[in-house]
């Protein structure tokens, strides 16, 4: 190459390398880019038209009529909202402090090394949670009808007299209870087990050798060190007991007396009265008070670290 060529070459390189430079640059949006497109199209987008939704008065066609604050007004004083948050706040501690505990045991028993068979038994306990939900209330509607149930049948053999399991207001909400426990402590279980599995076993040797007992170990070492996972496992089972619907939806339909409609039953029928506004207004007031619950576990958490 001669010497008056080469400073028509020099701007060419300099292209060269700014645009692989510029295609290194990019290449890590390119790759991100279609995630952020659907999170955009599917989540960011529908909860900004929601927001909107429920300051408005709409039935699903024609102009959205401006209410303001008044969606919220109304739910705020209602009491058939407060009805659904408090059934399912009692559902929540029917719930929650058993599944934990009962969480925890199953898991240190599936962690055990000396338990045969664990494998069989881990799929065993995750079979109910992959199971569709609407098979099993169906089912349970079949075992706690009061009069063909096959619960009842069971007590009768002992004397006791036939029990309105799903007619009851004292009786309904345990009942759901247990279906949710049945449904969802496997998938708690399995998030505790690996916790379980993230601890040095050589803090249990060294508690064994200075003579602690299994339930002292369980105590001081396993719980304090699960306390993380716990939190999480809590967080999860507050975002769905709040949410719960299908439940309900299936074994009771939110009776008798209302007694089983949960925040999330309540929300449907906004949305089965083609009152949309309100229940865009619903939706926001539940996220509210579901992130000040998570918050609030975090909270302490942290106060306990």
């Amino acid at each position: 190459m001669t010497t008056s060529a080469l400073p028509s070459a020099l701007p060419q390189r300099a292209h060269r390398l700014g645009a692989a430079k510029l295609r290194r640059r990019s290449a890590p949006y390119l790759f991100v880019l279609p995630f952020l497109v659907i999170f955009v199209a599917f989540s960011v987008y529908p909860l900004i038209f929601t927001a909107r939704l429920s300051f408005t008065n709409w039935r699903g066609a024609g102009a959205a009529e401006w209410v303001g604050w008044g969606n919220y007004a109304y739910l705020l004083t209602s009491e058939a909202f407060w009805n659904s948050l408090g059934n399912s706040a009692l559902l929540w501690l029917l719930i929650v402090p058993v599944q934990l505990v009962l969480g925890v045991v199953v898991a240190v028993l599936l962690n055990s090394a000396k338990l045969r068979l664990r494998g069989l038994y881990r799929v065993a306990f995750i079979v109910p949670f992959v199971t569709p939900l609407v098979a099993v209330a169906q089912i349970w509607v079949v075992l706690f009808d009061q009069q063909y149930g096959a619960i009842n049948a069971l007590l009768g053999a002992f004397g006791i007299p036939d029990i309105g399991w799903l007619t009851t207001s004292a009786w309904a909400k345990p009942t759901l209870a247990l279906l949710f426990l049945w449904k969802t402590t496997g998938f708690i279980v399995i998030i505790l087990l690996s916790g379980l599995q993230s601890i040095d076993q050589s803090m249990y040797e060294a508690a064994e050798l200075d003579g602690a007992s299994r339930l002292r170990q369980l105590w001081s070492i396993t719980v304090p060190l699960l306390r993380r996972t716990i939190m999480f496992a809590v967080v999860l089972q507050t975002l769905a007991v709040f949410q719960m619907f299908a439940e309900p939806f299936v074994v009771t339909q939110g009776g008798p007396y209302n007694s089983t409609t949960t925040a999330g039953y309540y929300l449907y029928n906004h949305i089965t009265r083609g009152d949309l506004g309100t229940g865009a207004a619903n939706s926001f007031l539940l996220v509210i008070l579901v992130m000040v619950l998570s918050l609030f576990f975090v909270r302490m958490l942290r106060a306990k670290d």
